[in-house]
C-alpha cells in the first residue's frame, strides 16, 4: 500500500465511483497486520516510499509463507533476504508468481514494474567472483526499489587496470556500490577516480586473517579517500536500499513538519 494506491482510493472516494463502506474495507488493515508471530507494516510505503523488507533468515517455512502471501496480498512487490532454498520452495507453493534467486538468496515478489525513479544509475562494482553473492543481493535490491542498474563485475585491484578501464562508467553514476573482500581496498580506489558517493560492501571472502570480513570492514572504515560510507559485512541488502534512497534524493515530506524547520534553519 504506497502513497500512489492509496490517492487513487480517495480520489475515486472522492469522486463517487467507490463507496465508503468499500474504502473501509481496503483500509481496514492500516497500519499493520497482525498475524499473532508476526505484525506486518502495511504502512511502510507510505511513511519510506518501500514496502517492509522481510529477514527470512531464522523464520519457520511455514512463518516465512504466510508473511509473504499476507504481504502480498496488498498489491505490492515483496522482498525477503537472506532465503534457504527450503524456504524459497514452500513460499513459492503458496505464492506461485514468486521468484528465487539462489545466488543473492533474495526471495522476490515483483506485481507490479518498479518505478524508475533517480538521478542516474546505480553501478555495483563487484572485487571478484567470490564476492558475487553479496554484489547480486545489492543490484537486486537497488533494481527492485527502483533504480536503474548496471553491475561491474570482477573489477578488483589485483588487476587495477580492470577498474580504470571502465572509468567512465564510475562516473556515470549516481551512486556506487562497491564490493569487496580480502583487504577492502577497492573503494578507496573508486572514491579516488569517480567523485561520486561511495557505499563500501565488506565481504566475508578471504583467508584466516581476513576474520571472515572484519579485515575489509576496518580497511573500508579507516579509507584515506573522501565520500565512502560501509554497511555490515556480507550486508548486500542495506547498500542496495541505501543507493536507491540516495538515488532517489529523497526529501522531507512537507506534511511531516520537518520541511518547515529544515526550511527555517536554512534560511
Amino acid at each position: 500500500m504506497d502513497e500512489s494506491w492509496l490517492r487513487n482510493l480517495l480520489e475515486s472516494v472522492a469522486g463517487g465511483a467507490t463507496e465508503v463502506d468499500t474504502a473501509l474495507s481496503h483500509l481496514r488493515r492500516l497500519p499493520f497486520a497482525d498475524l499473532g508471530f508476526a505484525r506486518l507494516d502495511h504502512h511502510r510505503a507510505l511513511r519510506t516510499g518501500f514496502p517492509e523488507v522481510v529477514l527470512a533468515q531464522g523464520k519457520t517455512t511455514e512463518h516465512l509463507s504466510a508473511i509473504v502471501v499476507e504481504l502480498a496480498s496488498t498489491g505490492q512487490n515483496v522482498l525477503c533476504t537472506r532465503t534457504s532454498p527450503e524456504q524459497a520452495e514452500a513460499a513459492m507453493l503458496a505464492l506461485p508468481k514468486a521468484r528465487y534467486h539462489p545466488l543473492s538468496r533474495l526471495l522476490i515478489v515483483e506485481q507490479k514494474p518498479p518505478e524508475r525513479r533517480g538521478q542516474g544509475p546505480v553501478v555495483v562494482a563487484c572485487a571478484g567472483t567470490s564476492d558475487l553473492p553479496v554484489a547480486e543481493e545489492a543490484r537486486l535490491t537497488a533494481e527492485l526499489l527502483g533504480s536503474q542498474v548496471v553491475a561491474l563485475n570482477d573489477v578488483g585491484v589485483a588487476g587495477l587496470h580492470r577498474i580504470l578501464a571502465v572509468e567512465a562508467t564510475l562516473r556515470s553514476a549516481a551512486v556506487i556500490i562497491v564490493v569487496a573482500g580480502m583487504e577492502g581496498a577497492l573503494p578507496s580506489v573508486v572514491a579516488g577516480l569517480a567523485g561520486r558517493p561511495v557505499i563500501a560492501v565488506p565481504t566475508s571472502t578471504g583467508y584466516g586473517a581476513s576474520f571472515r570480513g572484519l579485515a575489509a570492514l576496518l580497511g573500508m572504515l579507516s579509507s584515506c579517500a573522501a565520500g565512502v560510507t560501509v554497511v555490515n559485512i556480507d550486508n548486500g541488502f542495506g547498500a542496495g536500499y541505501a543507493a536507491a534512497l540516495i538515488n532517489r534524493g529523497l526529501a522531507v515530506p512537507p506534511s511531516s513538519g520537518l520541511a518547515a524547520l529544515a526550511t527555517e534553519s536554512g534560511s
